[in-house]
């Protein structure tokens, strides 16, 4: 990632600030920076992600959307990060919308650039967002997930799963850990 080095931005500066920019944005305590080109792996693991959680939200029957890397999520007032898949509940948003407001779930797929925002400043601040109850991470190198669930008071339960089911209370889904991952491939083989 990419820092732009300007005056401390406000998220509604930086909502729009952002639209007006190549390539997508997050902005950090103030600072606008720039998102990391994605390896294959890790296109492929979000659309995996994003197609578990509406399938899951189809058969459950929920007022509920889950959404592929398109819109923000904000965290305070100098905080907005743009996870790979969430779920919210309630109205659909408007096409125009850029952020998303009350997410139940967030998902983010690591990769080599973002590996320790996502496991340390992530995490702190997507449960600074009180509608937020699941931060799944997904490791398409590993082949795990890591599951921090909000508890009572200001607890975190986290557990990693390799091959399991992912329950997602609420809104009451569950996604098949190995379907978020691609078939594994023996090199060399077509």
């Amino acid at each position: 990632m990419t820092a732009l080095r300007k005056h401390k931005m406000t998220v509604d500066d930086f909502l729009a600030w952002a639209p007006t920019q190549e390539g997508r944005w997050e902005l950090f305590d103030g600072v606008p920076v720039a998102m990391s080109p994605e390896r294959v792996i890790h296109g492929r693991v979000k659309l995996r992600v994003a197609n578990a959680l509406e399938r899951a939200i189809q058969a459950a029957a929920l007022p509920c959307q889950a959404l592929l890397d398109s819109a923000g999520v904000r965290i305070d007032r100098y905080r907005s990060y743009q996870p790979d898949a969430l779920v919210y509940c309630g109205a659909v948003l408007p096409d125009d919308a850029l952020e998303v407001p009350n997410p139940v779930v967030v998902v983010e797929v690591l990769s080599p650039s973002n590996a320790i925002k996502d496991l340390r400043d992530k995490l702190q601040g997507y449960f600074c967002v009180p509608s937020i109850v699941h931060y799944v991470i997904v490791d398409p190198d590993k082949r795990i997930v890591i599951h921090h669930a909000r508890g009572g008071g200001d607890a975190i339960a986290t557990r990693i799963l390799s091959d399991a089911s992912l329950r997602l209370d609420p809104p009451h889904i569950e996604l098949a850990v190995p379907d978020l991952f691609p078939a594994e491939q023996v090199p060399g083989s077509a």
